[in-house]
């Protein structure tokens, strides 16, 4: 979410921000004039609202003004009869308040007539500016972040600039086949998944289950014990408020799984783990907050028909260790280093290599103002994939959520900026390792890393 505030001084930046992501300028007009009128409608919510505190004390006034005048009949009346003031006195004075009231009776009407129309029509201008806020709110919350300065200018995937390559690829004596042609045989069962549950869910089998769950348990082990991550198991069921407060709702509503009324499948742990300082005051003392988590993830892929249909590259139901991190604004840049590199030592230890970019503007996800991709290298396709994307969201995502810390020994609160990566997605890394051990009968060597996790087996051999 963007700061109406900061759009409405700064209105020709955002706009060349925005023009950089592939947006037209107009937005921003549409926004400035949601803005103005809102802050129109505030306006003049407050001046009705003073007009009618005003008629109020006026209204006051007046059955004050006429209480004393009944109290001077009163106690005129009391002197009367005791023979203190003679006949004639009695009636120039009740003759004098007449004229009194009837001077005073116009202003009390008009003042209750004027109170009447204000009551009216405060309700009418509260409900507009409910609406105008609502179509406000719902123009900056489908706009994009805004890219960081050193964000490479582009419109898609080829204008990614690559920062660095790592690894030497395998020379084969024989020709590397494809996951899909290989796996099949060493239990990753397409058919059995189909079967249950349709296109794009897998069931895995003997070594192949376990060689998958080996590299989760891998990743968590390195990310908590070297790189200082705490580990979580959050819900994988979260609410509207979660998924709204990390950027996944309302734009992308159709990438995810809703599940009954109130609950979404989370499409990454990134949306439990971030959500869960939601509302929060931080002390300045708790940041960094590092946190990582191993969980299944569930995404709908509305985004990416016909787009790796094939094998276990794009599945509805994965698995993936997420990193999370909540830190000061001035910290962000060096915790998105320090992310990346968090991801990039898991390849490294499996011996794979890989890329890293740094996105283009036109490639980048919605909530990012900066992200890496690492991209893994597949002999069998002859191509590198994505395996990992480490983004940095400034606090786009704090924005939403509200969430804040306060800054030590000030009174002042600010928003943190929050980070989110994979390190790294379990069932790519799985395609990765099957095709870069895979041997020429077909049968997979486990990396040494991965030794220590796997009961003994060193090969998976593939059955009839």
């Amino acid at each position: 979410m963007h700061d109406i505030k900061w759009i409405r001084e700064n209105p020709f930046d955002f706009t060349k921000a925005l023009e950089r992501r592939g947006l037209d300028k107009k937005v921003v007009t549409e926004i400035l004039l949601l803005d103005l009128k809102v802050r129109g409608l505030k306006v003049e919510i407050q001046r009705y609202q003073s007009e009618r505190n005003e008629l109020a004390n006026q209204q006051k006034e007046a059955q004050i003004a006429l209480k004393n005048i009944k109290k001077e009949k009163d106690k005129e009346f009391e002197l009367f009869e005791r023979g203190e003031i003679s006949e004639d006195e009695y009636f120039e004075k009740a003759e004098k308040r007449l004229t009194r009231l009837e001077g005073m009776k116009p202003k009390a009407d008009a003042y209750s007539a004027r109170a009447q129309t204000v009551k009216a029509l405060l309700p009418f201008l509260e409900a507009g500016l409910k609406t105008a806020e609502t179509e406000l709110r719902r123009a900056l919350e489908i706009i994009p972040n805004l890219p960081a300065e050193d964000v490479p200018d582009g419109a898609s995937e080829e204008d990614n600039r690559v920062e660095k390559e790592w690894g030497e690829k395998r020379a084969f004596d024989f020709t590397p086949k494809e996951h899909a042609d290989i796996a099949p045989a060493l239990g990753m069962d397409f058919e059995t998944g189909a079967r249950l549950s349709g296109a794009r869910f897998t069931f895995l089998r003997g070594g192949m289950a376990r060689l998958h769950r080996a590299l989760g348990q891998f990743m968590l082990d390195v990310q908590t014990g070297e790189h200082g991550y705490a580990e979580c198991n959050p819900p994988v069921l979260v609410g509207d408020d979660a998924m709204y407060g990390t950027d996944k709702l309302p734009k992308f509503a159709d990438d995810s799984f809703r599940a009954g009324e109130d609950h979404w499948l989370i499409p990454t742990s990134e949306v439990s783990l971030t959500a869960s300082v939601m509302g929060d005051l931080l002390d300045e003392s708790a940041l960094p907050m590092r946190l990582t988590a191993l969980t299944l993830c569930f995404r709908s892929e509305a985004g990416a028909a016909g787009r790796d249909t094939r094998g276990f590259i794009r599945q509805h139901q994965f698995e993936k260790c997420e990193l999370v991190s909540i830190v000061r604004p001035e910290d962000s840049e060096a915790e998105h280093q320090r992310m990346t590199r968090a991801a990039e030592t898991i390849l490294e230890r499996l011996a794979l290599p890989y890329r890293k970019l740094l996105l283009c503007t036109g490639d980048m996800g919605f909530g990012a103002r900066k992200t890496y991709d690492l991209e893994v290298w597949l002999p069998g396709q002859g191509a590198y994939r994505e395996i990992s994307s480490c983004s940095n969201t400034g606090d786009f995502q704090a924005r939403r959520m509200n969430t804040r810390y306060r800054v030590a020994g000030e009174k002042r609160t600010e928003f943190v900026h929050t980070l989110n990566g994979s390190g790294l997605a379990v069932g790519r890394t799985l395609v990765a390792v099957i095709e870069n051990y895979q041997n020429a009968d077909g049968s997979v060597t486990v990396p040494d890393a991965l030794l220590p996790y796997m009961g003994g087996i060193t090969r998976l051999e593939p059955t009839a």
